[in-house]
């Protein structure tokens, strides 16, 4: 029998709604039966780099990689809908309406089996940060150590060491999925950067460089390049920017919008993706989490972020800044599988008060790993040097040297370099879900696949 959400239900007995008012709901395919595609041609959907990828893990390419069937698609604007996302990983199209009782249309199509309300309200032609305008001054106090401010985030986790080796990201490829990079193209320190593109799946003609500032912070702690003032954990790696956060609202379509993102990063080749997202509370508070949906499953989020490694990739995501708060837990997708979710300390190495602890429902260590993430060193969209706090800022930082740890041993697998990472900590035998394995040494890991390496 088909499903319909408890909400979905109560609109279609609600009375005619405002004509300002639109919904997003979330369409659940039954199969793909009727898909144009085949796994025995799978350059047709994924790039080289992809196939490259997953060839190199010995990761096959499955039926969770065809897109999602044209025709399905093709039957569902027919309705009226307009198509905003397709997530092939979960099988789903997400769709835009002005009228609450097209669902109706929606569930009795033969091949949809579940619709979803993710988003009720007025559409924005842009975001409320969009007509805020920040002046670029790109004044920078310079240091006498190269990496200037940061050093000490680098330090703590001996990444300084292994860019002396020479990993410094080159050759490797992050994703950053956020919520925007105001002003990201027009600072001194990110003038270097190696940037691949953007999307914007949540108003795809608007310019994320005047969107909200948080993407640009968590892209300036691997990419500043400012010698003696700023440098981050992965200045030499190449990026995309991709924005999935509507900073607006705070609905379940942001995480259809993830998954999307997390999608297209697979399909043009990403090694390691970096979100410093969460979601717990909702406007629509009866889709709240509770602690048993912390199981890395419940989330649509937490179960795409879970598949990314047997893509080939490794998704790094904030722990959650609900330490002082009731929550006190981990915020999805930091409770996905096969992922390394990033907890905040101080330079002391103390945790930070605001940082969310785990365990998952199915008592999985979270955190897996700490970084500095109070009182973090990074950009503010004027170019000058700030700090911030926030598990946002302490998974890039760790992200960024992941990313060179991973060019120093690129013949581990996604789920080898998890591994490796978590026991290179200083409490990998004490794992709590306070501090999560600890501190990871990211010179000591690579030293441990090749011992041969001369201490330095």
């Amino acid at each position: 029998m088909k499903k319909i959400s408890l909400i979905a239900m109560a609109l279609l007995l609600s009375t005619i709604a405002s004509s300002k008012v639109s919904y997003k709901f979330r369409i659940t395919l039954a199969d793909k039966k009727c898909t144009e595609y085949s796994l025995n041609k799978p350059e047709k959907f994924l790039s080289e780099k992809s196939l490259e990828r997953r060839a190199k893990q010995k990761l096959a390419v499955d039926s969770t990689d065809i897109p999602v069937c044209g025709q399905y698609i093709k039957a569902i604007r027919s309705t009226g809908a307009q198509v905003l996302v397709t997530s092939k990983w979960n099988n789903t199209v997400t769709v835009s309406c002005a009228d609450s009782m097209l669902v109706k249309k929606l569930i009795k199509l033969p091949f949809v089996s579940g619709v979803e309300l993710v988003w009720r309200g007025e559409e924005r032609a842009m975001s409320s940060d969009a007509a805020r305008k920040d002046s670029v001054t790109n004044k920078m106090e310079r240091t006498e150590n190269f990496y200037g401010k940061a050093f000490r985030q680098i330090e703590i986790h001996n990444g300084q060491k292994l860019h002396q080796a020479g990993f410094r990201g080159e050759g490797m490829t992050v994703a950053i999925i956020d919520g925007g990079y105001k002003n990201a193209n027009k600072l001194a320190a990110l003038k270097s950067i190696k940037l691949l593109g953007t999307r914007d799946f949540v108003q795809p003609n608007s310019d994320i460089y005047e969107e909200n500032s948080h993407g640009m912070m968590v892209l300036s702690c691997m990419a500043s390049n400012a010698p003696f003032s700023i440098v981050g954990t992965a200045p030499e790696a190449s990026y995309w920017l991709l924005r999935s956060e509507d900073i607006d609202s705070e609905s379940l379509v942001e995480q259809d919008y993830w998954a999307a993102a997390v999608e297209f990063a697979d399909s043009v080749g990403v090694d390691v993706v970096n979100t410093s997202l969460g979601y717990q509370k909702f406007d629509d508070t009866s889709k709240n989490y509770n602690y048993q949906d912390l199981d890395g499953r419940k989330a649509m989020i937490s179960r795409s972020a879970g598949m990314a490694a047997d893509k080939g990739m490794v998704v790094v995501c904030s722990a959650g800044n609900e330490g002082r708060n009731s929550w006190k837990k981990i915020t999805p997708p930091a409770d996905a599988f096969n992922v390394i979710t990033v907890g905040a300390i101080d330079s002391e190495l103390l945790l930070a008060p605001f940082s969310s602890v785990g365990n998952t429902t199915d008592n999985r260590v979270k955190p897996d790993v700490s970084a500095i993430g109070q009182k973090t060193s990074l950009l503010r969209t004027n170019g000058e040097i700030g700090n911030a706090n926030g598990t946002s800022f302490s998974a890039p930082t760790f992200c960024g040297l992941l990313t060179c740890l991973w060019q120093s041993c690129p013949e581990l697998t996604a789920k080898q370099l998890i591994e490796l990472v978590r026991h290179s900590c200083d409490n990998s035998a004490t794992p709590n879900n306070v501090y999560g394995y600890g501190i990871p040494d990211v010179y000591k890991a690579y030293r441990t696949v090749h011992p041969e390496v001369a201490n330095q």
